[in-house]
């Protein structure tokens, strides 16, 4: 029991630790917040923490053969994931702010949270980052159930995108149509760049 609460806690640290890092995920989650409201923030960074947690129980359990299959596929898994960043990016950098907040459907929930584990999930550096972090020094030769380690990744990165999405959302009602149609152009931007950077890297 205590070695497996010391693993929840270890891995707890490990899922805010990949998640916080504000790259394509964070940059499009701050501006869905301000955009949208504080939920379709959380929802869509909640998408991110969901694949960063499959991720982590392939790395937890050892399927070297699902890792396998990642690791021969980065380049194909860079393409997609690169060319849809790039299609989010050009449409956040074009879309024009509403004059008013609008009401999320349930196809507009399941879309934030879509798209974000889409994003997550095609990106192969996730699981070799788990892969080396669960073969380092806090959990080799443990005798915790890896269950453990899972639940502490989601609960990890669960926690990060709850309080950025909830922080961020604070200073929604200060923001004009004009200060949203900046954040637009900028976040789309960012957005773009991360993504010609995945497609050009080899």
């Amino acid at each position: 029991m205590t070695e497996n609460l010391a693993l929840f806690f270890t891995s707890f640290l490990i899922g805010i630790s990949i998640a916080a890092p504000v790259g394509p995920i964070g940059v499009l989650c701050i501006r869905r917040t301000l955009s949208h409201g504080k939920l379709i923030g959380f929802l869509s960074g909640m998408g991110a923490a969901s694949a960063d947690t499959v991720y982590g129980a392939v790395a937890a359990f050892g399927l070297t053969v699902v890792t396998n299959l990642l690791t021969e596929n980065t380049f194909w898994l860079r393409i997609i994931g690169g060319c849809f960043l790039l299609y989010l990016g050009i449409k956040t950098f074009l879309e024009k702010p509403a004059d008013h907040a609008a009401k999320a459907s349930q196809s507009g929930y399941l879309s934030a949270y879509l798209s974000t584990f889409f994003l997550t999930i095609t990106n192969p550096m996730t699981i070799l980052s788990f892969a080396a972090i669960f073969t380092g020094p806090w959990f080799i030769n443990k005798t915790g159930s890896p269950l453990a380690m899972v639940a502490g990744v989601f609960a990890g990165s669960a926690v990060w995108w709850l309080t950025l999405s909830f922080g961020v959302g604070l200073f929604r009602e200060r923001l004009t149509a004009n200060h949203m149609a900046w954040i637009n152009r900028i976040s789309g931007a960012i957005i773009v760049i991360f993504a010609v950077t995945a497609l050009v890297t080899k």
